[in-house]
């Protein structure tokens, strides 16, 4: 156990909260480890959408870069933000057990808005299409920065309200007293659980991490991103999935949705699976979203991203 692991992580306060708790499960089964925090240019660059920035993998290649250079040996990150298809040589090595999947509304103390006009913010194209297919009459505006800014920009700015994952509130002690719980919005895949990723040829790395893997998590997530990846959505179509597990059924249950980006269209699956059938599970559910005019609604949202 004598080589330390060091764990590359972004330098925001919750990337940074999401790192040391790797470190502590780590350290609490005798391993020694350092962070080491890297800017990525998902941080830098916060003056056009994501989507406009081209790659899915925005928050997760430099740190990429710095484990394939050998400058960092494993990384965490929030699940949804990482690509369906992992680097060459670097592999999915844990997943933490889930927080919470929901999606909030942060308002400044009324709701009063949602019955008339108003203006909601949010980075998410699935955040956006989702809320205008609820609220049509209202206005979404792009949001980004981490978690920190984009609460200081609520305050900042004449909005109604921004939509944020309740999980990375929570953990960092951000989450105010005035907010709504959007139990009718669809999650992103993997929304509320955090992945260590490692270099396939690490065994003394990838070892330690199988020690903290949750298998519930772990199948729960890769359901819903397979039902991602077969939409070929990567982090940019409004795709929202989430899959539970029903001990008392031993089933999957499992609700995935397709909008587009107004909101005006939408598809959406729900399914209960026996356990047993969960490898094949998101790719089918996937697949009867795009038989059922999914594939010719992913082209018209490819066509409108690349304007």
């Amino acid at each position: 156990m004598s080589k330390t692991i060091r764990i590359g992580t972004r330098d925001s306060e919750l990337a940074l909260w999401q790192a040391k708790t790797v470190e502590k499960q780590l350290n609490d089964l005798g391993y020694r480890t350092e962070i080491i925090a890297v800017k990525s240019q998902g941080d830098l660059v916060l003056d056009k959408p994501l989507y406009e920035l081209g790659i899915t993998g925005i928050f997760t290649k430099t740190l990429d870069i710095a484990m394939i250079k050998g400058e960092v040996d494993i990384a965490v990150h929030s699940m949804k933000d990482v690509p369906t298809a992992l680097p060459q040589g670097i592999v999915q090595a844990a997943v933490l057990p889930r927080a919470n999947v929901l999606d909030i509304l942060v308002h400044k103390g009324s709701t009063e808005f949602l019955e008339t006009s108003a203006t909601i913010a949010t980075g998410s194209l699935r955040r956006q299409a989702q809320w205008l297919n609820r609220y049509p009459q209202h206005t979404v505006v792009d949001l980004r920065g981490n978690v920190n800014t984009r609460m200081q920009k609520l305050n900042d700015n004449d909005w109604s309200g921004a939509v944020f994952a309740a999980a990375g509130l929570e953990r960092i002690n951000l989450k105010p007293q005035t907010y709504l719980n959007l139990d009718w919005m669809i999650p992103a895949p993997a929304q509320g659980a955090m992945v260590v990723v490692a270099m396939e040829n690490d065994h003394h790395a990838l070892e330690a991490l199988a020690q903290l893997n949750d298998i519930e998590t772990e199948v729960c997530t890769a359901i819903e991103r397979q039902f991602l990846r077969t939409l070929e959505g990567g982090c940019s179509a409004p795709i929202g999935a989430i899959a539970k597990y029903d001990e008392a059924q031993d089933e999957i249950q499992f609700h995935g949705v397709l909008l587009s980006i107004d909101g005006k269209e939408k598809l959406e699956i729900q399914r209960n699976f026996p356990i047993n059938e969960w490898k094949k599970l998101g790719f089918h559910c996937a697949k009867e979203i795009l038989d059922n005019g999914g594939a010719a609604l992913m082209e018209r949202i490819k066509a409108q991203l690349k304007k």
